[in-house]
């Protein structure tokens, strides 16, 4: 396992990141940073002004102890507290983000800080994007998904109530990621689950080695093992750094990062998004089922599919359509909320197949009656 573009001080890992048409930022991951964040954060601002966006759950527990750190370091700060979940990611909430930053008087150069998980800091940094033509913005993210996914590599946005996940959005990269692994502590362990289903997909995607670690060592990140966790999400930086770094606005590699997504965004969007199936949960499932796609159209060696299932199972994370079977629709419309995905082009599906753990790539020319028979076998088996 590579561990090449980390660099550590004291106790906090810093992973560079470099985006083509933005300037470079840091992740910053380790104890006891989110007490810090205002030395940190200071010297991005113009003028020491800011503006927090969070939500209730992660409010309550630890928006006063960042309140305190820009309090410290001279920083004037108003807060907006949003309900929490995924339904958030919303018009309403979209409008109310921007309102509230129009109200507040913030300057063009000023910075917004998302500060919450993966729906804030979608909503955020697309409110930030938008608002007058484009504001600056930090990412603060309070849990392992958010930490070692969305708050790195710029995409933004929210959902359509109508048609899916993250349809509507722009590519706008943070000022500053800011990961205090602390505060995953204070995380409900399917969160923390959910979260690690993202750590799992840099293995199975490009570094087999890293799965292996994971395989070996998976329990102790999910213990709060300092320095087995402060791995675990600088190699998953360091991973999506590197590619974000080739491909910044997803018009070719960047695309790997989706395995398992095409498959999980359906089973979201079927679900409704309202926390019957969380993302990662969703992207665990979808995980299984690229690599169990992929051996069905002989792509992949057999038995991979299991070895990702069992590793998967083994945490605590749901790897079947078992348990959703009675609210999910049918094969043909799974497939067509998979056709409003955002990879699709030309009007054909694509999706992230497997060679083997370690080895995704994008494939284009997947039939859709192959699709369509694997869903139906998918529902089939589950309902067995």
């Amino acid at each position: 396992m590579s561990t090449q573009s980390i660099t550590s001080a004291a106790e906090t890992t810093i992973v560079p990141v470099a985006a083509p048409g933005w300037p470079d930022y840091d992740i910053h991951i380790g104890p006891g940073l989110l007490p810090r964040a205002g030395e940190l954060i200071a010297p991005l601002l113009a003028r020491p002004r800011t503006f927090i966006i969070t939500d209730e759950n992660v409010a309550a527990l630890h928006l006063h102890t960042l309140q305190q750190s820009l309090d410290a370091a001279g920083i004037a700060h108003d807060a907006l507290v949003l309900p929490a979940g995924e339904a958030t990611k919303s018009w309403d909430n979209l409008q109310r983000v921007v309102e509230a930053l129009l109200a507040a008087e913030l300057e063009r150069g000023d910075h917004l800080i998302a500060f919450g998980g993966g729906v804030i800091g979608d909503l955020a940094g697309f409110a930030a994007a938008i608002t007058r033509r484009g504001m600056p913005f930090i990412q603060i993210p309070t849990t392992l998904l958010a930490q070692v996914d969305s708050s790195v590599g710029g995409k933004t946005g929210i959902n359509s109530p109508t048609h899916g996940k993250n349809l509507i959005g722009a590519f706008h990269q943070p000022a500053i990621v800011i990961a205090d692994t602390g505060v995953l502590k204070t995380l409900p362990r399917r969160e923390l689950l959910a979260g690690y289903a993202e750590v799992v997909k840099y293995g199975l995607l490009g570094d087999a080695d890293f799965f292996a670690w994971l395989e070996e060592h998976g329990a102790q990140v999910l213990a709060f093992d300092e320095a087995a966790l402060t791995q675990a999400i600088a190699t998953s930086c360091r991973a999506k750094a590197a590619i974000v770094n080739e491909d910044a606005r997803e018009k070719g590699r960047r695309a790997l990062l989706n395995l398992g997504h095409t498959f999980g965004h359906a089973w979201e969007a079927a679900l409704g998004y309202d926390g019957t199936l969380l993302h990662g949960e969703g992207v665990a499932i979808g995980m299984v089922q690229a690599f169990r796609f992929s051996e069905r159209l002989g792509l992949c060696p057999p038995g991979r599919a299991q070895r990702v299932a069992a590793h998967l199972e083994a945490v605590g994370l749901p790897t079947s359509l078992k348990r959703y079977l009675n609210r999910l629709p049918g094969a043909e419309d799974l497939l067509a909320l998979m056709r409003q995905d955002k990879k699709a082009q030309a009007g054909r599906l694509v999706f992230i197949l497997a060679r083997d753990i370690g080895e995704a790539f994008i494939a284009k020319d997947v039939a859709e009656r192959e699709v369509l028979a694997f869903l139906q076998d998918e529902l089939n088996v589950a309902n067995t």
